[in-house]
């Protein structure tokens, strides 16, 4: 080390901030691996549940049918599934539209029935949206190009 004063006193400094990083580090390790262990044993278990799910018709293990017995069944829904409506108030108006028509209809007919000039981009606007609840199980498609409420 160096006699000048100044000198000692910024590396004395240094290494006591050195072991104070050491030690903070230490106990940020220590805090990771505690946080982390929970979910190392979630992940544990939704392996063997998945494992089990996969085997289940070759289990012979009594433990292991004892875990696939004390897993918690899932709760029952609470009604009936339904598709996810957008949100956008022209699908509503679209659902309402062809509920009130009760027949399948077309894009440029539904076009009319919701007053929008019959134009291109409007038809391939409100065919894109049917085509939408369709792929989300709200509309049926009976034919290309004609749309109806299942039922309908």
């Amino acid at each position: 080390m160096s006699d000048n004063p100044q000198v000692k006193a910024i590396l004395e400094h240094i290494e006591t901030r050195e072991r104070e990083l050491a030690d903070q580090a230490g106990q940020f390790r220590a805090r990771i691996e505690e946080l982390t262990q929970p979910y190392g044993e979630r992940a544990g278990t939704g392996r063997s549940r998945c494992i089990l799910r996969v085997h289940f018709h070759e289990v012979r293990d009594p433990a292991l049918l004892d875990q696939l017995l004390t897993l918690p069944l899932p709760s029952p829904s609470t009604g009936p599934d339904r598709p996810d409506i957008p949100d956008h108030p022209a699908y509503q108006q679209i659902l309402t539209a062809l509920t009130d028509a009760g027949r399948p209809i077309r894009a440029r007919d539904l076009c009319q029935t919701l007053d929008l000039p019959i134009l291109p981009k409007n038809t391939e606007g409100i065919r894109c949206k049917l085509k939408r609840l369709v792929s989300r199980g709200i509309l049926i498609e009976p034919e290309p190009g004609l749309f109806a409420r299942p039922g309908a």
